[in-house]
């Protein structure tokens, strides 16, 4: 006879999100969205599910100053529509880091989170500053403090 076993659920209750702050000097743009990405998706984490939002807060600062490789600050585009005839604007890397560096973060994380409804709140856990000061001092001092035992 078989002893059936029920694997652990994670619970919404049980959640408990910290705050980590990335600082994205001299990091290239696809390498540092990944690890964001994995951190707002909460894959980092063993209670980890697809179903529940599991992901922590992330705070990047100092997102004007990322690097990328070979030529793509002048090759790169970005395209957006206004929804009217002839309204599609299109801009390359180096522009949009000129004029908004967050986005240009924010939208490399986007695209390597799911599609689906959890995205947008997983997205929102996520702040971009353009400098190096932020806001959230008092969040990161309340958030609890990993030990070099839990590392």
């Amino acid at each position: 006879m078989a002893v059936g076993y029920k694997p652990y659920q994670t619970k919404a209750s049980e959640l408990k999100p910290e705050w980590h702050v990335v600082d994205a000097e001299g990091q290239t743009l696809g390498r540092i969205s990944t690890e964001i990405a994995t951190v707002l998706m909460g894959k980092h984490k063993p209670i980890y599910v697809p179903n529940l939002n599991t992901g922590d807060y992330v705070i990047v600062i100092n997102a004007e100053k990322i690097k990328v490789t070979g030529n793509k600050l002048a090759q790169k585009m970005y395209y957006r529509h206004s929804g009217y005839h002839g309204g599609l604007t299109e801009r390359t890397l180096g522009q949009m880091l000129a004029k908004t560096p967050t986005r240009v973060i924010r939208q490399a994380v986007k695209g390597m989170l799911p599609k689906n409804s959890l995205a947008r709140h997983m997205l929102a856990r996520m702040k971009v500053y353009a400098g190096p000061d932020h806001p959230h001092e008092a969040q990161i001092k309340g958030s609890p403090a990993k030990t070099s035992e839990e590392s």
